[in-house]
């Protein structure tokens, strides 16, 4: 069953993804080789909790943690832990909340200044399969000319990974609604686009294999040959006007452009 949103639910959605993207980018200004995921991911709680909003990840499902941070090999679903990051190191971080009944949802893969070019070059590309997605998230196109956008790009011309086990997916009332939205695909398949579908559009691309192992705590999912995997993602909504992206990535990239230890993804 999808569930088509008002413009009214819509800016309600709007409202909890920009809490999101504010979130990202209050603990990316923390970002610094010695801090650890349990630093950042009490940050972020509190920080969305003085927003009077909930953790959306927290709890789901039994999940432990406000943040999913996947490090390096960690493809998605990681949990935070009390190691030190380090300055070879990049992490996916993925933030949900809930706030006015309605769930938001991003995410975005940060770098450490001394991550090697071979990495960056696939974060690069990760992100730009991202919006490659969104540009074909048009009334009347179907999922998969999203998907095969995602794919096209990676996985044809850059030659990475694309994960197929792991999807994006609805998202309002509930964090993960109707329709999925895989990463790989063919054009004209798929459920059709109609304006007011919000849809979670998050590429998990890996630098080596597609394939992937599940950890013992259920949770942490890992690329098989343990090369890097990046991991972006965006809110949006199909409106008749084109794509309207929900979230806001802009925050996290001021953040990242005044952190001297980080590395700017362009």
């Amino acid at each position: 069953m999808i569930y088509y949103k008002t413009e009214e639910e819509i800016e309600l959605i709007r409202q909890s993804c920009l809490l999101v993207s504010k979130t990202l980018a209050h603990v990316g200004s923390m970002l610094k080789p010695g801090i650890t995921g349990f630093d950042i991911d009490k940050a972020a709680e509190e920080f969305i909790r003085d927003h009077k909003a909930v953790p959306g990840f927290k709890g789901y499902n039994d999940f432990p943690a406000t943040l999913c941070i996947s490090k390096n090999e960690v493809v998605v679903h990681g949990i935070p832990t009390d190691e030190p990051f380090k300055e070879t190191d990049v992490l996916s971080i993925d933030c949900g909340v809930y706030m006015n009944e309605f769930y938001g949802d991003a995410a975005y893969t940060f770098a450490f200044t001394e991550v090697n070019r071979e990495t960056m070059d696939l974060l690069v590309a990760t992100e730009k399969s991202l919006y490659k997605g969104i540009e074909q998230a048009v009334v009347g196109n179907r999922i998969g000319d999203i998907s095969f956008a995602i794919q096209s790009y990676t996985e044809k011309e850059m030659g990475y990974g694309v994960v197929r086990e792991l999807v994006g997916h609805g998202l309002g009332r509930n964090l993960h609604e109707s329709p999925e939205v895989p990463n790989y695909g063919m054009r004209g398949r798929g459920s059709k686009l109609q304006s007011g579908l919000v849809i979670a559009i998050e590429p998990m691309i890996n630098l080596g294999t597609r394939r992937i192992v599940n950890s013992n705590d259920g949770w942490t999912i890992r690329t098989r040959d343990r090369k890097i995997s990046a991991h972006y993602e965006h809110s949006i909504a199909v409106k008749e006007e084109g794509p309207d992206i929900l979230s806001d990535h802009s925050f996290l990239k001021e953040a990242i452009k005044n952190n001297k230890n980080l590395s700017v993804i362009e």
